[in-house]
């Protein structure tokens, strides 16, 4: 059979079927390893590499600086008519606007939140095929499941090629507890490898359980028999969807945050006598101002919001979005390597579960349950403890999986779609689908984020084709992104040489924005110390600096939230680090913005309850509460007891900052009083300025019972009771009776 056949769906069948092989043979073999192997030799000849070169020179009318918000407002409002208008500023939409600018059609995308805001920004942070995609495609012999992981690791090769500061190989690490898996995995992960051909980014190995533990110390030994490991792609996905959405700014598409449509334009067409789609009513989101947006044809990619949008276009249209919740926790980093994963391919309802390092953290998800649409999904406390208890199975039991280093939380909605054109409506569709209506809304729904360029490909191709419109062909792959020109493994060494950066902070630069980071570099304060010379943190224990707010502003950041979320990753990493830095963060946008004392008051406002209810400090706080259980012993709350009185002297039965401060300045100890109030303010359950003896006591309970951790009140009243104590005075008969 010739390679091209083999290809073809019941060629592809009949070959699986003919290897008979059993267990994790029938993974080794997609349609014969020979083939397999005849087919990754040919790909050279047959696939376009992701490394090559835009197919032409592209003209870039904003090389320099891009245009501002309101410069891209004017832009939409007073352009006769657009080619293209996207609605929706996730990874599709960006994605759409990049392919479709590049084609040279006169292109516009609004958003009405941030670029970023929803599903783009709340991912697993990987690029990747999908191991268990191809598992189900040769289990099922399921080939257009398996064209999905083919074509998803094509796309993963792309994106690692055109934003290399934001991408990086990563391995991962399967752990195997039974001999017999061994081979299976094996076999099924080789494949992965074989289906990526040319462009797989390392090729797979087996380890055995010695080395398998050094290089990941904290598994679980019991049983460890030994492991196999990968390489997929992760990546900085808020960041990534920024890059994707500057692109098609620089290229010269209109687009503009927190721009929403009202409702849809239409217009007769003379030829059919149908009402089509000629643009939208939008509004500005931050100043209310409305206006039209015309253009000859308009794509809906709104994620998860796909249906609200063709219900615009026509009320009879049935929901095609069955949205699907995946929450994610945060960790700290030293709970995995810094440079290996792991995959958990079978928790204990069947999902799989990720456990990655990213920025310096680790990252664990995610679970997949049914949700309702919403702007602003709440991770839930079973979720959390799900995933737990899932890194628990896997962790050595020298390692306390506890409740209280989950340092953040959130929840992604997935839009799985079912096909509007299929006459099973119920059956959800595994990979993307592209829809035009009856008056021209083009919608693209599905997918993952992986294959976001395809995805807005195959979405121009059927715009172009349905509209008739006069068009270049797509110029997307190996087309770098915003910040991947200029940038080398070793450019921070030349900020640091260059600017006097601290290296954490150059390479976090470097990293982040590319070719670009010298633009945020030449905007940092000068510190005044001796080292760093330049970029003052926002907060002590994370790389970014204050000239990074100045730098979001140009890139479209417009609220305090956008800066602590999708500029800067901070809520998505510590939400007390995050909520540390916002008065800083509103300060400095303030005073660029020009923002009233009351908007300042609203911005600080809105983004801690972003925090408390979309990124998991609710679920934080609460693992202290007024109703928790005290689980101390009688020594226990004896011990506990003895040190609260140390600073409470007068036995009130609480103590204030007042308190705190009398015993900290007692042994040289000086915290600023606003520190002071923040770090009592954690444990007041009662919010009335005072930590009464109980809820320290409750307090001291939820740390022994690892549903907290990291209290500073805790540490800072323990560390003072060892000081206070090594300095009680010896009495005269221990020191021989003096003079």
């Amino acid at each position: 059979m010739s390679l091209q056949a083999a290809l073809r769906p019941m060629a592809f069948r009949r070959a699986l079927k003919r290897t008979a092989l059993v267990g994790g043979g029938a993974v080794a073999t997609a349609f014969g390893l020979s083939q397999l192997i005849e087919y990754r030799k040919t790909q050279r000849g047959l696939a376009r590499l992701a490394h090559v070169a835009a197919e032409a020179e592209l003209k870039v009318p904003f090389v320099d600086e891009l245009p501002s918000r309101q410069a891209q407002l004017a832009a939409l409002t007073n352009t006769e008519e657009f080619d293209v208008l996207v609605v929706g500023g996730g990874a599709t939409g960006a994605g759409c606007a990049l392919d479709a600018v590049t084609r040279n059609l006169k292109t516009a995308l609004v958003e009405r939140s941030d670029f970023s805001s929803g599903t783009s920004s709340r991912s697993t942070k990987l690029i990747h095929g999908g191991v268990r995609y191809l598992q189900k495609a040769i289990m099922k012999l399921d080939y257009e499941q398996y064209m999905m992981v083919k074509e998803a690791l094509h796309e993963r090769a792309n994106l690692l090629e055109i934003a290399p500061h934001l991408s990086a190989p990563l391995p991962i690490m399967l752990p195997v507890y039974k001999w017999w898996q061994l081979p299976y995995y094996w076999a099924g992960i080789k494949m992965y490898d074989l289906v990526a051909g040319i462009q797989c980014l390392k090729s797979s190995y087996v380890l055995s359980k010695t080395k398998a533990l050094e290089l990941f110390p904290m598994l679980k030994k019991d049983k460890l028999v030994g492991a196999i490991v990968y390489y997929d792609g992760q990546h900085n996905d808020a960041r990534m969807n920024l890059a994707i959405a500057l692109s098609a700014a620089r290229y010269g598409a209109a687009i503009a945050n927190y721009t929403e449509v009202i409702h849809l334009l239409k217009k007769k067409d003379p030829q059919s006598g149908r009402e089509k789609v000629c643009g939208a009513r939008c509004r500005d989101v931050i100043t209310g101002q409305e206006f039209d947006v015309r253009a000859k044809c308009v794509i809906n990619a709104t994620g998860p919001f796909t249906d609200a949008l063709r219900k615009m276009d026509n009320q009879e249209a049935s929901n095609i979005c069955q949205p699907s919740a995946g929450v994610h926790i945060v960790i700290p980093g030293y709970y995995s390597p810094d440079n290996m994963g792991l995959l958990d391919p079978a928790t204990s309802d069947g999902r799989v579960i990720f456990f990655l390092p990213w920025e310096n953290m680790t990252i664990a998800g995610t679970t997949d349950t049914p949700t309702s649409v919403t702007a602003h999904p709440i991770p839930g406390e079973d979720d959390i403890n799900f995933i737990l208890r899932e890194v628990r199975n896997y962790l050595s039991p020298d390692v306390e999986v506890r409740r209280g280093d989950v340092l953040a939380a959130w929840s992604g909605i997935r839009p799985l779609v079912t096909d509007p054109s299929s006459k099973d409506t119920q059956s959800i569709c595994r990979n993307h689908i592209v829809s035009i209506s009856d008056s021209g809304l083009v919608t693209i729904a599905g997918g993952k984020w992986t294959t976001y360029r395809s995805m807005a490909e195959e979405t121009l191709d059927a715009t172009i084709k349905a509209h008739g419109l006069s068009a270049d062909s797509c110029k997307t792959v190996g087309l770098m992104l915003e910040g991947a020109k200029g940038w080398t493994p070793t450019l921070y060494i030349r900020l640091v040489q260059d600017y006097g950066l601290e290296k954490e902070v150059a390479q976090h630069l470097a990293s982040t924005y590319g070719g670009r980071a010298f633009d945020v570099a030449k905007m940092a304060q000068v510190t005044g110390q001796r080292w760093p010379i330049v970029g003052k943190r926002l907060v002590s224990e994370f790389p970014y600096i204050e000239s990074e707010v100045l730098y979001a502003i140009k890139e479209y950041a417009c609220t305090a939230i956008d800066v602590i979320a999708r500029r800067t990753r901070l809520g998505f990493l510590n939400v007390q680090a995050a909520d540390e830095a916002l008065p800083r963060i509103v300060q400095i946008m303030g005073k660029e913005l020009d923002w009233s004392q009351e908007k300042r008051t609203e911005e600080l406002e809105a983004a801690r309850k972003f925090l408390y209810h979309e990124m998991g400090y609710r679920s934080r706080s609460e693992q202290i509460t007024k109703t928790s259980e005290i689980n101390l012993d009688n020594h226990e709350v004896a011990r506990y007891k003895k040190r609260f009185h140390k600073f409470d002297k007068e036995s009130k039965g609480f103590i204030t900052t007042v308190d705190v401060q009398r015993v900290l300045q007692s042994i040289n100890v000086y915290i600023d009083e606003n520190a002071l109030h923040e770090i009592l303010n954690e444990v007041d359950l009662n919010k009335n300025g005072q930590v009464e003896i109980d809820e320290f006591l409750q307090l001291m309970s939820a740390v022994k019972k690892g549903h907290v951790s990291d209290s500073r009140l805790a540490i800072l009243m323990k560390t003072a009771e060892e000081t206070l104590d090594q300095r009680e005075p010896v009495s005269v008969d221990r020191s021989g009776g003096g003079v």
